[in-house]
C-alpha cells in the first residue's frame, strides 16, 4: 500500500537559519580545536562549508518549487482514505516531474557539496563512532543494488535507512519536506510527500571496513 513517508530525521525549521547555526558551531570548533591546523586544512574546511551552503540553497529552491506545486492540488485531511493519499502522492510526483523534466544527479548535490558530504561521512564512519553508527543504520537497510534515478519514485517496497545521530549531526539540517536516505554507499535526498528521488550523491559514504 502506498503511504506517506514519516521520516523525521529532518528538523522542521528554516534550512537557511539552521545552516547559519551549524556554520557558527563548526567555525567555533575550528577556532578552538584546530588553531594549529595547516592553511590547507583550513582551506579544505572552508571549501566544505561553501559546498554545504550551496547544497542548502538548492534544497530551499526545491522546497519552494514543491510547495508551489502542492498548493495547486486538492488538499488532504487526516481522515482521507489510503487510496486518496496514494492518488495525491502520485499527482504530486507527476507534477513535480513536469516542472523539472531535465532534473539530473548533481542539481542539488553539486560537486562541491558531494566533496563536503564525503568528508563528513568519512569523518563519522571511519572515526571513533564508526561501529555504533553503522550498527544503528544496519537494521532494515534497503537493497544496496536497487536502481536509483533522479525524478523516479523511491520504491514503496524498500525500507528507509535511519541515519545515525552522529552522521545526521555532521550533515546540513533539512526542512521537513525532504529527508536523507542511505542506500549502500549512496546518499539520497528524497521528497517526503511524493517519495520522489530529488537527487543522489553516489559513493559518498566509505565502504565498511
Amino acid at each position: 500500500m502506498t503511504r506517506l513517508i514519516t521520516i523525521r530525521e529532518s528538523r522542521p525549521r528554516t534550512a537557511s537559519a539552521l545552516f547559519v547555526l551549524a556554520l557558527s558551531v563548526l567555525a567555533t570548533g575550528v577556532i578552538s580545536g584546530q588553531g594549529a591546523a595547516s592553511s590547507k586544512t583550513q582551506s579544505d574546511q572552508a571549501n566544505d562549508l561553501a559546498g554545504f551552503k550551496e547544497f542548502t540553497i538548492r534544497v530551499e529552491a526545491y522546497v519552494k518549487l514543491q510547495k508551489t506545486v502542492e498548493s495547486s492540488l486538492p488538499g488532504l485531511s487526516p481522515t482521507d482514505l489510503p487510496e486518496l493519499i496514494a492518488a495525491h502522492q502520485q499527482a504530486l510526483a507527476r507534477k513535480i516531474r513536469e516542472v523539472r523534466p531535465h532534473a539530473k544527479a548533481g542539481d542539488v548535490f553539486t560537486s562541491a557539496a558531494c566533496e563536503a558530504f564525503r568528508h563528513a561521512a568519512h569523518a563519522v564512519l571511519e572515526g571513533p563512532h564508526s561501529a555504533s553508527s553503522r550498527a544503528y543504520m544496519q537494521p532494515g537497510a534497503p537493497n544496496p543494488g536497487m536502481r536509483l534515478a533522479v525524478n523516479e519514485v523511491y520504491p514503496d517496497t524498500e525500507p528507509y535507512t535511519v541515519v545515525s545521530p552522529e552522521l545526521l549531526a555532521a550533515l546540513p539540517p533539512l526542512p521537513a519536506e525532504v529527508a536523507y536516505v542511505i542506500v549502500g554507499r549512496t546518499l539520497i535526498l528524497i521528497d517526503v510527500q511524493s517519495r520522489l528521488i530529488v537527487d543522489v550523491a553516489l559513493l559518498v559514504l566509505p565502504p565498511a571496513s
